[in-house]
């Protein structure tokens, strides 16, 4: 016996219409007595998990409306941004106020992601939006074609708004494919802190391609810039390279996913609970219900709320994409506030 099967239906800026067909009533009443076998109960724990894929999809895809309807609020968004100093969210609980936490004097936000993932794209993005001068040039090296592109090898690093000290962005080398090497180039940015300018060398690289960065480096020749602690982590994907691995049978497709899943749940990224915020690129390119798809797929993959966590960001200018860019910042700046280090002097204060 089954319920009623209803429909919920969306509508796209293009007038796309979705159709959603899961309902509250839309899973089978399985029997659960003592007398059913273990398959029944996988087959009940199956549409259970289908009916809460299903339930967060349709939050997903009501995200994009509820965007549109906030459209009005961006401007005072942004100066929510603009007006923001290093410790200004913290939240005075557990006894502590604001003199009690090392405060960094600017907040420094880390992008990683894979190679071709837009983790320099998105700089230029988010800087744009707070550009006063939108005809400014933009101000990472972007890479427009990763197969005879060098690509990012020297940490860079852009404060928003360009001059400012509040916080900043650090565009990074892009993910190996080799896990280890990851893990160590993660470590070394959490816990010893990231410099502007730095060369990245992995432990993989061919003695050719570290003789040329270092060649490359040797050209700049400035002193060492000043060490920052990283406050918070900026993951990117690329949109486009999820869904082919989402839908992939070899196991070279399905590379793509394992990567950024492993990178992702690696400890060095996590402040306490929190993990980093995801965000995905090229959505542009994608029709909106497989936009949904993949924050849908990468919020169970990761274990994060896909509707709050992860956000879509694609290659355009419009009112609503910069307003996914501040809600996006406001998330990793609050976090990072949040998870400030106390100072030593107030680890036993009562």
């Amino acid at each position: 016996m089954g319920g009623e099967k209803t429909t919920s239906r969306f509508f796209t800026p293009e007038g796309e219409e979705i159709i959603s067909p899961v309902d509250d009533f839309d899973i089978p009443l399985l029997s659960m007595n003592s007398g059913d076998d273990e398959g029944s109960r996988d087959s009940w724990d199956s549409l259970v998990d289908q009916r809460r894929r299903d339930a967060v999809f349709r939050e997903v895809l009501q995200s994009y409306d509820q965007l549109r309807t906030r459209i009005g609020s961006l401007t005072d968004a942004k100066n929510k941004i603009l007006s923001y100093t290093p410790g200004a969210w913290i939240e005075n609980v557990g006894g502590m106020t604001l003199s009690d936490y090392d405060v960094p004097k600017t907040t420094s936000l880390l992008l990683i992601g894979p190679k071709g993932s837009g983790k320099s794209s998105l700089v230029n993005r988010i800087s744009k939006v707070f550009e006063n001068d939108k005809f400014a040039s933009e101000r990472a090296q972007v890479t427009y074609n990763s197969s005879v592109g060098d690509g990012t090898y020297f940490l860079q690093e852009y404060t928003i708004p360009r001059g400012s000290n509040s916080f900043s962005l650090y565009d990074t080398r892009s993910l190996s494919d080799d896990a280890s090497d990851n893990i160590n180039m993660i470590k070394l940015w959490i816990m010893e802190g990231v410099r502007h300018g730095e060369l990245v060398i992995r432990r993989s690289d061919s003695s050719s391609l570290r003789n040329r960065m270092r060649c490359k480096a040797h050209k700049i020749g400035c002193e060492p810039s000043v060490i920052r602690k990283v406050n918070f982590v900026i993951f990117v994907v690329d949109g486009l390279a999820v869904l082919k691995s989402m839908e992939g049978d070899s196991d070279v497709e399905k590379q793509y996913n394992q990567i950024v899943a492993t990178t992702f749940n690696c400890p060095y990224l996590s402040f306490r609970d929190d993990k980093p915020v995801v965000v995905v690129t090229h959505g542009d390119l994608l029709s909106l219900t497989d936009r949904a798809r993949i924050r849908t797929y990468l919020g169970e993959l990761l274990g994060i709320p896909p509707a709050k966590q992860i956000f879509d960001i694609p290659e355009s200018s419009d009112p609503e994409n910069e307003l996914i860019i501040v809600d996006m910042l406001r998330y990793c700046l609050e976090h990072a506030d949040r998870n400030l280090s106390c100072k030593s002097c107030a680890r036993n204060k009562v």
